[in-house]
């Protein structure tokens, strides 16, 4: 399977655009694992990209083809770098920050209720004691 002219372009249009140059890659080519029999055992089609400026790094075995898996590769590091540059990684990471702090206010509030609902409970129970017979 081939990629169209149209997807290259829009690579190299992608690239740039966020200032990343084709000799910023190194490229190695690797024998891929898992399935995919006697082919995959014998040819190296899984690809890895490193960004040297960032030290950002992709491995990808996805397809058969070499070419196909070195067009997703380079398109998973153009995210990755995009990523980088507008900042959306320390947000993410603020993000799940805020949520885990949530998630610590939230089992607080849930054993408070706990607690709450043990005590009625306990009030309950003391309340069905034996009526003795000075009443």
């Amino acid at each position: 399977m081939t990629i169209s002219q149209e997807k290259e372009t829009a690579l190299g249009e992608r690239m740039a655009q966020l200032g990343v140059r084709e000799e910023e890659f190194r490229e190695t080519f690797i024998r891929s694992s898992g399935p995919g029999g006697q082919k995959v055992n014998k040819t190296s089609s899984c690809v890895q990209i490193v960004h040297l400026p960032t030290g950002l790094s992709v491995k990808c075995q996805q397809e058969r083809s070499q070419a196909l898996n070195r067009f997703l590769a380079r398109r998973i590091l153009l995210d990755r770098i995009e990523r980088l540059q507008t900042g959306l990684v320390s947000a993410e990471k603020a993000r799940t920050e805020k949520i885990r702090r949530q998630k610590r206010r939230r089992s607080r509030r849930a054993q408070e209720k706990i607690l709450e609902a043990k005590h009625i409970q306990s009030e309950k129970k003391s309340l069905r004691t034996r009526v003795g017979p000075e009443e």
